[in-house]
Parts: structure tokens; sequence; C-alpha cells
């Protein structure tokens, strides 16, 4: 019987999101020890803190050994294949998790992998983020469906999981973004055959007017530093701030997945504010990922 894999958080139907976020909600000893004895390889060609941290807490809270290793030391696709790395390591490992350049790695990694692949970021999309996010806007506002939720920005890969994540449990998608940066209509797509009814504006107004949750995040990623002030110009106006949030619904809350450039893609009043959960959101990330590691084992030695 092949592993479950995460690639992306559609690879989980809505049952199995509440069922991974209910998981995160309990405390480690009730969890027991599902890697007792057992590792889990980290690899990572792109750096990061709060994913590395969380990723390796959250096995050492299940009774596994994490194993961190960056890109250049295994070198995938220069040194060896993505395959020939997958078939050893899950030789090693109950699990193997990934922050890559190409989501199409991980995807060769799942076709011959033996043991779960897990998506720790890809430039397609960051499912372990949106299950963090979930679960922050679930502990603050309740249960979430019909709940409004606005994202404000590049409809980049955390938008794109964020989007397909909240679709899945109900709710209602707004996206603020400027020309030329907002979904593609196969992204759109995806998110109706989910059931869901994007909203999408060019002026961040329209998206936030109303909603509970606004997220936003750098206007440029990690690898797109070359396009940063060309990225600033045709953001101008995108900014979150007061007069934004002015527009949301008077209980709602603001999200960042981190880092923040502060008086770029939000105010510093606004996410060192009261409506900030950006704090709280990354300290989910331990949380969610010890969820769904739970989860993924738990299927995996059935």
């Amino acid at each position: 019987m092949s592993p479950r894999h995460l690639l992306d958080v559609t690879d989980l139907t809505t049952d199995e999101v509440v069922a991974v976020l209910d998981l995160a909600r309990r405390a480690p000893s009730d969890l027991g020890r599902p890697l007792d004895g057992r590792g889990v390889a980290l690899i990572f060609e792109k750096p990061s803190t709060r994913t590395r941290h969380s990723a390796e807490i959250a096995v050492v809270q299940l009774g596994g050994h994490p194993v961190y290793t960056r890109g250049e030391e295994i070198g995938i696709d220069t040194r060896e294949p993505a395959e020939d790395v997958v078939r050893i390591l899950g030789g090693y490992h109950a699990m193997i998790a990934s922050r890559v350049f190409d989501h199409h790695v991980l995807e060769r990694m799942a076709a011959v992998a033996d043991v779960p692949v897990v998506n720790l970021l890809s430039d397609r999309g960051h499912p372990c983020q949106a299950l963090a996010d979930l679960l922050t806007m679930r502990r603050s506002l309740g249960e979430l469906a019909g709940v409004t939720v606005a994202w404000v920005g590049d409809f980049n890969n955390v938008a794109r999981s964020l989007s397909l994540g909240a679709t899945l449990l109900g709710m209602k998608v707004r996206l603020g973004c400027p020309p030329g940066y907002g979904p593609t209509d196969a992204d759109l797509d995806r998110l109706r055959g989910l059931g869901g009814e994007p909203f999408v504006a060019q002026r961040p107004e329209e998206a936030v007017e109303g909603a509970t949750a606004v997220h936003t995040d750098v206007w440029a990623s990690m690898g797109q530093e070359g396009e940063a002030a060309e990225r600033r110009q045709a953001f101008e106006g995108f900014t979150v701030d007061d007069r934004l949030m002015a527009r949301a619904a008077p209980q709602a809350i603001f999200m960042h997945c981190l880092p923040v450039h502060r008086g770029e893609e939000v105010t510093a009043a606004v996410v060192d504010g009261p409506q900030s959960r950006a704090i709280v959101q990354a300290h989910n990330r331990l949380h969610s990922f010890r969820g769904l590691l739970a989860w993924l084992i738990e299927k995996a030695d059935r």
C-alpha cells in the first residue's frame, strides 16, 4: 500500500484537514511517541527559521530524531538524482520532508518513496504554512465555514495553499492582487472545483471589505530579490495599514507568515498591534506540523 504524501494541501480531504487540526490542538504527551526510535529526514534546499525549528521540535516531541541536511550536502540532481536520494533515505527514516525550489522534484520523490514525503515549501505551494494558518484562524475565530478570508498582495505559493485550504474548510476567499500578480485561470478553476467562489480584485480595499481574517506576505519572496524595486512600484497602495484594516470586520485578525518587512507590505502598527496573530501563527507552525506528522505516521503504520 502506497504511503500518504503531503505535496499540496489538497492531498487531504476536508475531513482529513480537520483531523490534522484536531491533533494539532492536543498536547504532545497525548499523542504518545509514534516516532520512537525512528528518524525523519529534513532536506533544505532553501533556508528557513520557522520551518526548520518547528519541524525539528515536532519530530522530537513525537519521540523521533530529526536529521537536517542542506541542499548542497545532498546535491539533488547534481550529485545524484532525486529518486536515488529518496530510495536511500527511505531505508533510514520514517518520513522525508523537503524544502525545494522546484515542485517537480517533490513529485519525483513521492513517485518512488516507500515512506511519506512532505512539502516544506516549493515554488508551487506551502501546505504546512496553510495548516498553521488554518489552525490559527480556527483558534481565534472558531469554526471557519462561512468565514471570509482576504489575501492582499502577490498570489504566491503561500497564497495558493492558503486559498485552497480555506476553500476546503468552506471559507469565503477574497484576493486583492496588483495586475499581473494575481491568480491564474488554472488557480481559480482549482478553487471552483473545490466548491469555492473566489472573489478577485485589483484594489486591496475591495478584497478586505468585511473580511474576518486579512493575510499578506512580502512583496519579493526568496529568490525574487532582483525584482524588488519593480515589485515595490507594482504593489504601491497594497500596504496593509490601519486604514485598510478598518475596511475589514470589526473583529478581524491580521496574519503574516513572516519574515516581515515593516513599512512595505504591512505597517508596524498593524503587524505589532492587537489585531495581529503573526507571532501566534508562527508558533502554530510547530503544533500543526506535529499534528500532521502524527496523522501521517498513523496512516503509514497501519
